[in-house]
């Protein structure tokens, strides 16, 4: 029956990527300002499913043998995301309002870098895709396994379609200095608050 495993994989997929993290909060971002919201989402569930299937056929089990890789995802990513938790502090002091004009053009390869960096330098992603899906998913019987990852695979799909859509339906509120203010700290407070976290992780 693969009904029950696919709307499982969903399930336990939704509530695992849904959660507030860097790589949600830079695709609502990049979506807000207009900058390769698609292609970003698009990376984004590339990457999902990719480290969904993986786990499911078994790459859980090597992570889990080998903490020396999730420690130093943990560090490289902490610093990554405290740079770009920076990066989004200075521009709270010079705001740009939703203008074409204004608004600092990213070029396609930097916002395919930079998903990929706030993705793959997080070892949460690798312990809830990887591991956590992969543990559950992989103890079905028979072909269940790959019916739970796809249906995980089709909750980042529809998530990160949400974030892309949504980016685009608030756009008009933030036409002013403060909107994009305020969205920069939540974003600066996001990375740093993440980046902290993944240090005392690995204490």
């Amino acid at each position: 029956m693969w009904v029950f495993p696919l709307v499982k994989g969903m399930g336990v997929g939704a509530s695992l990527i849904m959660a507030i993290g860097s790589q949600n909060v830079f695709v609502l971002s990049s979506a807000l300002r207009g900058q390769h919201a698609l292609v970003i989402g698009m990376v984004c569930v590339l990457i999902d499913v990719t480290l969904i299937f993986s786990g499911v056929l078994g790459l859980g089990a090597l992570i889990k043998e080998m903490p020396v890789l999730v420690n130093l995802a943990s560090y490289f990513g902490a610093l990554f995301l405290f740079v770009y938790g920076t990066i989004a502090f200075r521009r709270v002091f010079s705001p740009r309002s939703l203008k074409a004009t204004t608004i600092k053009t990213m070029s396609v390869a930097a916002a395919i870098g930079t998903t990929a960096a706030l993705s793959l330098l997080n070892p949460h992603v690798y312990l809830d895709t990887v591991v956590l899906l992969g543990s559950i998913g992989g103890q079905l019987p028979d072909s269940q396994p790959l019916w739970f990852a796809l249906g995980a695979s089709i909750a980042s799909v529809l998530w990160f379609s949400t974030l892309v859509a949504g980016g685009k339906i608030l756009a008009p509120w933030f036409k002013s200095d403060s909107s994009w203010q305020k969205l920069d700290v939540f974003v600066g407070c996001t990375m740093w608050i993440i980046a902290a976290a993944l240090i005392y992780s690995t204490l």
